[in-house]
Parts: structure tokens; sequence; C-alpha cells
């Protein structure tokens, strides 16, 4: 199954609740959330930076689809 935006999401949404966001904080909440390994693995691959917020995300994963 594909992860997509809708999905990812879910699970990092609230790592910017306090501002911006890390890739590590990223990783931490999907792990926290029980994300699917394809998640984490796309998580990963992101460059570890701070991102201001969540649609910063899509630059980097513009190839994810919206939902299914």
């Amino acid at each position: 199954m594909t992860v997509t935006r809708t999905e990812l999401a879910a699970h990092v949404a609230a790592a910017f609740s306090a501002g911006p966001a890390s890739r590590d904080g990223l990783l931490a909440y999907a792990v926290g959330s029980h994300a699917r390994p394809a998640v984490i693995m796309m998580i990963n691959s992101l460059p570890d930076k701070s991102y201001p917020s969540l649609r910063d995300l899509w630059y980097h994963l513009g190839e994810l689809p919206v939902g299914q």
C-alpha cells in the first residue's frame, strides 16, 4: 500500500503544534502513533533539517499522492 499525504499528516501533524519540527521529531511522532514502516521510511528519507510546517514536507515529498 502506498503512503499518502493524508496518512503521513495523520501521524506527524501534531509535531508542528509547538512550531517547526525536525526530521527526528517527525520520526518520534510517527513511531509514537504506530505508523506503518513505509511511513517511517518515508520520513527517514527527508533531509535532516527543520520544517516550519506540514506543508513544507510536500516540497521534498512531491511524489506522494494526496489520498487513495
